[in-house]
This record gives structure tokens, sequence and C-alpha cells, in this order.
């Protein structure tokens, strides 16, 4: 597919600078596109680059200030990486639109119901009562089991594996080698040191525009149901635990982990490795840096957290700032000691 600058202007709702007919077909990192791609100029450190690029087009900021003349045209606009993003995106779902019907051999059970432009992937397994949405795309090896509902317009990719009875909304992504409802880690401690399984009976709800990572897992609840609500954005490698509920908006980056029961607020930042225990609650805003160990509850919004246990991120900065200095204050200590100890044996004299 062929694009002009015009066109992709109209698109981003951007204005052009430079021949508006240049045409693009293709991608490409700034400092490596060639003719016929187009990039964009977001970060300043990659600024030398717009004026040695072989890119066709460009999108930048509108506040950006030329110093030189430049080859490829522009395309500015309020934020040249939202507005790449977009263009990616709009790409990906001409692409995904492409693909359509059943792929052999899979398995559809007869009482399953699949919308218009379903896209089945070979080797897939679709259970009993199964609802599938409208221009749903669901990739090779998955496992979508009885009486699952997956919205419009999502994209199940390869080997993803959601358990009975779970919820999906409509235009998210689940990334490959996720599993969606899993039992919870459920097991009640007996008097001989031995343990008793706590059935989980509950599912995992997922709402609208949520994005999850590859290798993901969130557990179903004991009772209930597990809650990811809308817009929240989750890396790979996350573990979220049963009846835990994550907040619209909220961002988790990889390898984080949400015990049991514990309930994110929205617009929440999770840095990756960081840890947050069962059974408390973290208010809307709250930031929780990388490998921080949360132990109790983030009340006050727009917290900022760090270390473990997690305390408030400002003094965590001073303290490592006292820390880095400590041998010099001790050695500036010793100092006074000595000037002391001087003082007194001169006075005693």
């Amino acid at each position: 597919m062929i694009f002009t600058a015009a066109q992709i202007a109209q698109l981003i709702n951007g204005r052009t600078e430079g021949n508006a007919d240049a045409a693009v077909s293709s991608f490409g990192k700034i400092e490596e596109a060639k003719a016929g791609q187009l990039s964009f100029l977001a970060n300043p450190k990659y600024e030398e680059y717009l004026y040695s690029t072989h890119a066709s087009v460009v999108i930048i900021n509108d506040n950006f200030e030329l110093k030189q003349a430049v080859n490829p045209t522009l395309i500015r606009v309020p934020d040249a990486y939202t507005a790449f993003a977009t263009l990616l995106a709009k790409y990906q779902e001409i692409m995904q639109q492409q693909l359509s019907g059943i792929q052999e051999p899979s398995y559809i059970a007869k009482s399953a119901k699949l919308g218009e432009q379903v896209f089945i992937g070979a080797f897939t397994y679709i259970g009993e009562n199964v609802v599938v949405g409208n221009n749903t795309k669901i990739y090779p090896n998955s496992f979508i089991g009885d009486n699952c509902v997956i919205g419009n317009n999502g994209v199940i990719h390869a080997g993803v594996k959601i358990y009975q009875g779970c919820k999906v909304g409509d235009q998210v992504t689940i990334h490959a080698g996720t599993v969606i409802g899993s039992d919870g880690f459920g097991f009640a401690p007996q008097a001989d040191g031995s343990f008793i399984k706590v059935p989980q009976i509950g599912n995992v709800v997922i709402e609208d525009q949520v994005e999850i990572g590859a290798n993901a897992t969130i557990d179903r609840a004991t009772i209930g149901s597990t809650l990811i609500k809308k817009g929240a954005k989750l890396d790979n490698l996350i573990q979220i635990a049963h009846n835990v509920e994550i907040g619209y908006s909220t961002v988790i980056a990889a390898q984080a982990g949400i015990s049991g029961s514990t309930k994110i607020g929205n617009g929440v930042m999770i840095g990756g490795q960081a840890g947050v225990v069962g059974h408390i609650q973290v208010a809307d805003g709250s930031k929780i840096n990388a490998q921080a160990g949360l132990g109790k509850s983030l009340k006050t919004p727009n917290t900022a957290v760090t270390g473990s246990p997690a305390y408030d991120y400002n003094q965590a900065i001073r303290s490592q700032a006292i820390a880095r200095n400590l041998p010099e204050m001790e050695k500036r200590i010793k100092e006074l000691e000595s000037l002391v100890k001087q003082l007194l044996a001169e006075r005693i004299s």
C-alpha cells in the first residue's frame, strides 16, 4: 500500500512542509530509513538524523525548529510520537482485517457463536457456548474454554489459554503464551501441616481496550471476578492473583506481581519487578517504583514510593544522597571527636 504525505497528514490531522505528493509504502527508523519510507522524530537525541535521513516523509512536533534544510517532506503535529503510534495502529488494523476464516485443523463446538470476519487459526480449540465478537482474530494453538465471551475487534495471539467462564471485552489484545483464568493460589493449612485446596469457582473479567503482554498470568477469583478495568496495560511476565482489581488506565511493567484481593486504583503506574502484597488498596495515580516491595495500603492519591519495604520516593532519594556521603561524614565526625578531646584536654590542663 502506498500513501502520500498529504493523505497521511489528513489521517493524523497534521500539516505538510515540502512535497505533499511524496509517497511512502513502509516504516523505518529515522537513522536507518530509506527512500519510500515514513519515519518520525520525537526524541531530541535523534535530531541529527533528521538532516541526513533518506526517509521520504518524517513526522515532527509542531514546535520543532529546524537548524538547517531537510530533504524529506515534513508533517507537523502536536505530538509526533502519538501520531506515529496512531499510524502504526491503523496499519496493523488493515493487515489484520485481511485475515478471516477458519483454518484447519481446529475444533469449534457446535454451540459456539462466531461473529462476522472472525479469524480462527489452526490447532485452536473453542469450547461449548463460547461467543466470539465481530472482527476478532484468534491465532493458532489457542484455547478458549467453555462459556467464555470475547468481544469485538480483539486479537488473541498464538498459544493464549483462556479458561472457562472468563469474559474479554472489545478491542482487547492478549499476547502469546498468556494464561487467563488459571486457579488462584488458594490452600487452607491443616493442623498436620498439609494443605487443602480451596476451589476457585470465580472467573476473570477483562474490560475494553486492555492490552496484556506475552506470558502473563491472571488467576480466576475464588468467588466473584478478578477484574482488569478498561484501558489497563499489562506488560510481559506479570502475575495477577485471584480477586485482584486493576483500575482504569493503570500500567504495570514486566515481572511485577500483585497478590490476592489487592485493589489497584485508576491511573496507577507500577514498575518492573515490583511486588505488592495481598488485601491492600493502592490509591488512584500512585507510582510504585521498579523492584519496590509494597507491604501496606497507599491511601493518598498520587503517592510515589520506592524500595523494599516501599516508602516515600522523595524521602528515599534524600536517604540515598545521605548514604553516598557517609564515608565523608564519618571522617568529619572523627575529626570533630579528635578536636573535642583536644579542647577538653587543654581545658583540664
